[in-house]
């Protein structure tokens, strides 16, 4: 059975979540069935099913309106070796629950995403270290009735702490399954290369179970490093500088580079190498490499958050998330309304009329303020929430009433009623009026 089988299997046996906990609370007490609660559960599952597929280091300001139920979600690529920290915080009202889930997406589309990191104690910084690599999704929900100005911060880190004091990846000269011995075997590790007597460091915490000297690796130490269920092989030391038994924490000395064992015609370095049991040998790089990219420093105005902007031109790419290379979702017409969700680097996080969300760049939209024009009403009209004919009404015009355009959106006009109210009309029904 594979690692994925035994985790669907144990999911059968786990305890509910809080935000399932919550659901199943709505239940009991015979809110399951509204339509406030129905669209809660919705906005959840929808966040999952169209999470932005973000790129780290990623971070994000945005608003949740208390009035409407939703979610929040990014999908994210953590690689094998690597670490994801998870930034969470919510200014809302005190006592305010926030669910924060993080789910491991399946390589089958037929198996649901399983839960990995489930809480509502925000704010909080949650870490997850998968030893497989994967796609994941981080969820943030509110519960019902419950909003406010949320940040999120995704980051990865290398799983382990580089072994070598004062040195980084550059020293490593020698690399995981080079030939060795004229290609009898291949080599189980990563030569780093440094000064004799540079203190060799424990790159996570745990045992040390073996101290002991080898024909081929010298002065060797083991490390037990329980949270990865792995041994950490530190070989060709100069000296050792721990015993049998003895705890350490990361960082710690644990010996001195040197070139004894079968190593004493090279020049002075750490032999490093990671051993799982079922797998033996595991290329130690991954787990010690800086992951690359840079925080994009946020310059979106977010005095919009909440508000309603519009796009300045024909042709606006909304994307699946910001950035020039990510997938494009539509291209939006001049005058299209949006609502700002968030906020990201230079882009806005944006919902359209009709419930799609994406994100679109900040300099190309404008305020929706400032009319494009009039149009006449012919006859009584209503002004409705959403362009669509059975969305309720929000105002009430006369025949003959001149409303300020504001923007346009699938044959429907974005209007200020009299009463000051934006919503809604059908874009046929209307007389233009004069051209701002």
């Amino acid at each position: 059975m594979g690692c994925e089988q035994v985790e669907q299997a144990q999911d059968r046996f786990r305890d509910l979540t809080p935000h399932e906990a919550y659901q199943a609370s709505l239940s009991d007490a015979g809110l399951s069935e509204t339509a406030l609660a129905r669209d809660w559960v919705a906005a959840s599952r929808h966040a999952v099913e169209q999470a932005a597929p973000v790129t780290l280091p990623f971070e994000e300001e945005g608003f949740i309106t208390p009035e409407e139920p939703g979610a929040m979600a990014y999908r994210i690529s953590v690689p094998r070796g690597k670490k994801l920290t998870a930034t969470v915080d919510l200014e809302s009202e005190d006592g305010t629950r926030v669910f924060v889930d993080l789910f491991r997406m399946p390589s089958s589309e037929d198996d649901p995403p399983r839960p990995i990191v489930s809480t509502d104690s925000v704010p909080g910084e949650f870490v997850h270290e998968p030893w497989r690599g994967g796609d994941f999704i981080l969820r943030l929900q509110p519960e019902l009735l419950r909003g406010g100005q949320y940040r999120v911060r995704l980051q990865l880190e290398a799983q382990l702490a580089f072994p070598v004091a004062g040195e980084g990846m550059r020293a490593v000269q020698s690399l995981f399954g080079a030939d060795r011995d004229g290609g009898r075997r291949s080599h189980a590790g990563v030569d780093i290369f440094a000064r004799r007597g540079t203190p060799v460091l424990a790159t996570s915490s745990g045992f040390i179970n073996r101290v002991e000297v080898t024909n081929l690796g010298g002065k060797v130490v083991w490390l037990r490093d329980p949270v990865r269920q792995a041994n950490i092989y530190y070989a060709h030391l100069d000296s050792q500088h721990v015993a049998n038994g003895q705890r350490v924490e990361e960082g710690d000395t644990v010996g001195f580079v040197g070139n004894t064992g079968n190593a004493i015609t090279t020049p002075p370095h750490l032999h490093f190498g990671i051993y799982r049991r079922g797998e033996g040998a595991i290329d130690p790089a991954p787990y010690l490499r800086p992951p690359e990219g840079r925080l994009v420093e946020l310059t979106a105005d977010l005095e919009q958050l909440g508000e309603w902007v519009r796009m300045k031109n024909d042709g606006i790419r909304l994307r699946a998330a910001p950035g020039l290379r990510t997938p494009v979702l539509r291209e939006l017409e001049q005058y299209t309304p949006l609502r700002v969700l968030g906020g990201s680097g230079d882009y806005y996080r944006v919902r359209l009329p009709d419930g799609v969300e994406g994100y679109v760049a900040a300099r190309l939209t404008e305020d929706v303020a400032q009319p494009v024009t009039s149009q006449f009403v012919g006859a009584p009209e209503a002004v409705r929430a959403r362009p669509t004919d059975g969305a309720p009404a929000v105002a009430r015009l006369d025949g003959g009433t001149e409303v300020p355009v504001l923007g346009r959106f699938g044959g429907y006009l974005y209007v200020r009623a009299p009463v000051g109210r934006s919503g809604w009309l059908a874009e046929a029904q209307q007389e233009e009026g004069q051209q701002d």
